[in-house]
């Protein structure tokens, strides 16, 4: 058995528009002016409430959290999770590849929350791809791994069997922090030098396909 675990934002999907757009609104909420995008990006990852504390410690971040959970919602709404949180060219593709392979089994570990994971996957016509799905509503936000910890706990994998798939740096501390492989993309939206936890990192999924492909074969 091999477990394949993939991070969401910036990793399947591209959901910086949205996420950009609900920032502003959080930071308007308390009279705030919103931070730079590369501040933006680079707490993608992180659970909502820690996001805000490293964005703008003092402010109100449960007033902060509930407007960008309303401002994301509404943005959604306007028009399709399909379209706002559109997926990385071959990204669905190669879902499918993996998921045909009998002793493979994929699973998510996102800061997403339970909601808005469903409304994604739902939009994509994900529902049923992954088998363990693990989102910030009832973990420690990223890099604790007690999502992969989970994870693996659910589909009886041990660390051995398992990979952890992302963009940011989260992603890759989390992975190590598991003592699981951390499997980088560049496409993301945190810089690959901040991928410096990652057993490599890919430029685009067929590369992902082959060190995946690499990995399973020789082992680390």
């Amino acid at each position: 058995m091999r477990l394949v675990i993939f991070d969401v934002d910036g990793t399947l999907v591209d959901s910086q528009a949205d996420i950009l757009a609900a920032m502003a609104e959080a930071f308007a909420a308390v009279g705030e002016r919103a931070p730079a995008r590369a501040d933006v990006l680079g707490i993608v990852g992180l659970s909502l409430d820690v996001a805000m504390q490293r964005l703008a410690p003092a402010a109100d971040h449960g007033r902060m959290v509930a407007a960008y959970k309303d401002a994301y919602v509404a943005l959604r709404a306007q028009t399709g999770a399909a379209q706002s949180s559109p997926l990385y060219p071959g990204a669905q593709e190669m879902l499918e590849r993996l998921g045909a392979e009998p002793d493979v089994l994929l699973g998510v570990a996102t800061g997403k929350s339970r909601r808005g994971l469903d409304k994604l996957l739902e939009a994509h016509g994900l529902d049923g791809v992954f088998v363990t799905q693990q989102v910030a509503d009832f973990h420690p936000s990223k890099p604790n791994p007690s999502m992969l910890y989970q994870a693996m706990a659910e589909v009886g994998a041990s660390k051995a069997q398992t990979v952890m798939i992302g963009d940011t740096s989260f992603d890759m501390e989390m992975a190590a922090a598991a003592g699981v492989p951390g499997f980088g993309v560049s496409w993301g939206y945190h810089p690959v030098k901040a991928l410096h936890a990652a057993h490599t990192v890919a430029d685009d999924f067929a590369a992902l396909e082959t060190a995946l492909a690499r990995h399973w074969r020789v082992g680390v």
